[in-house]
């Protein structure tokens, strides 16, 4: 019989991203919970809950007469501290003609010198008094802290609120961009680290690690984000770090506390071997295996360790080297030791075999 044709790939080395995934959880980039900064009745809820607010929009209005009126009291005691002031200008005026001409006492002038100090520190200590009216006033409209989207109104109209910081009125929290909040063990971090600094891996250079985030349907999220950070600390009750990476959501597709995978490279592997899962064999001991065609066409069995899967490709951590042909089409034909009729793997044609496979399989009879 002739030998099986099979499709054969020559190995070569490249450049590969390791990428892990890790679960974690979609944060707010920026909390704020909506307070009063001066007590009253509330008279007025303005905004609609569960939509976008832009800081500074008024959200509560508390009830202002009171607050109105200690700014026309501070008003009214600033325009009198004002003509005292103006007053005391006036004696100090008459008191150094009178002195020039003698005609005044050492003490009348000290006095009118008092005087004028006392009368300018009165305006100001007025005017201050104004300015806090004027402040206490304007806080009877609760303003947005932050742009965000804002929740449930935790108050309502005719409810007193204190100045106090007790009472939460509302929460705002801004999702455009978010973070996604993600652990990795220790032993991970520390295994990457090791293998970088003996050369076989590599970090990404700053800023171009890729970073994905999946949703619980295996889909992945259309908008890429970026690594901000790793946490410099361990906790001591999981062994995990908390890494966190930051994604773009101006269609508010990530809630926070949403549940996710983050798909992230961590390093790079400098001269990766990888191969085709169909390419591999499992031995009755579970060990993985691989056809190496040799010069002569000759099938060999050849014991490979793998790695991780990314692509439906297995990374080949020892047992092949560049420049090698693996068997990746026509496994099931080749037996070890025996010839092959060696072609190049044709990735397309494997799968239009594979799909002409599937349209047929419902029209065979259920054995």
């Amino acid at each position: 019989m002739p030998p099986p044709a099979v499709g054969v790939m020559t190995i070569e080395a490249r450049p590969l991203a390791v990428m892990n995934e890790l679960p974690g959880r979609i944060a707010a980039t920026r909390v704020s919970e909506v307070r009063a900064q001066v007590s009253g009745i509330l008279q007025e809820r303005v905004f609609t809950q569960g939509t976008p607010v832009t800081k500074g929009d008024v959200l509560y209005r508390i009830d202002a007469r009171l607050f109105r009126a200690r700014v026309a009291s501070a008003e009214a005691s600033l325009a009198r501290a004002r003509s005292t002031l103006t007053n005391a200008r006036n004696q100090m005026s008459r008191q150094e003609s009178l002195r020039k001409s003698n005609v005044t006492s050492g003490a009348q002038y000290e006095a009118a010198v008092a005087a004028l100090e006392q009368a300018n520190a009165d305006v100001a200590f007025a005017q201050a008094a104004l300015d806090e009216a004027r402040i206490n006033l304007a806080y009877t409209d609760v303003r947005a802290p932050i742009s965000g989207i804002i929740g449930a109104a935790l108050v309502t109209e005719g409810a007193l609120v204190t100045a106090d910081g007790s009472q939460n009125l509302a929460l705002i929290q801004q999702i455009d961009p978010v973070y996604a909040d993600f652990t990795q063990s220790a032993q991970q971090l520390l295994a990457l680290r090791r293998a970088v600094n003996e050369g076989k891996l590599a970090f990404p250079a700053p800023g171009e690690a890729r970073v994905e985030l999946l949703f619980d349907d295996d889909s992945v999220y259309s908008k890429p984000g970026r690594l901000l950070f790793a946490s410099a600390s361990v906790d001591a009750t999981t062994g995990q770090v908390t890494l966190r990476a930051e994604f773009p959501n101006s269609d508010g597709d990530l809630l926070p506390g949403m549940y996710v995978r983050v798909r992230v490279e961590q390093a790079v592997h400098q001269h990766a071997i990888t191969i085709p899962q169909r390419a591999v064999l499992r031995t009755q001991d579970g060990r993985a295996q691989v056809y190496v065609v040799s010069a002569d066409d000759t099938a060999v069995a050849r014991e490979v360790r793998l790695g991780q899967v990314q692509n439906d490709e297995w990374l080949v951590e020892a047992g092949l080297k560049a420049g090698e042909r693996v068997v990746i089409d026509g496994v099931q034909k080749v037996v070890a030791g025996g010839k092959v009729a060696a072609e190049p793997w044709n990735p397309a044609a494997t799968n239009q075999k594979s799909a002409a496979q599937q349209e047929r399989a419902p029209d065979q009879p259920a054995q």
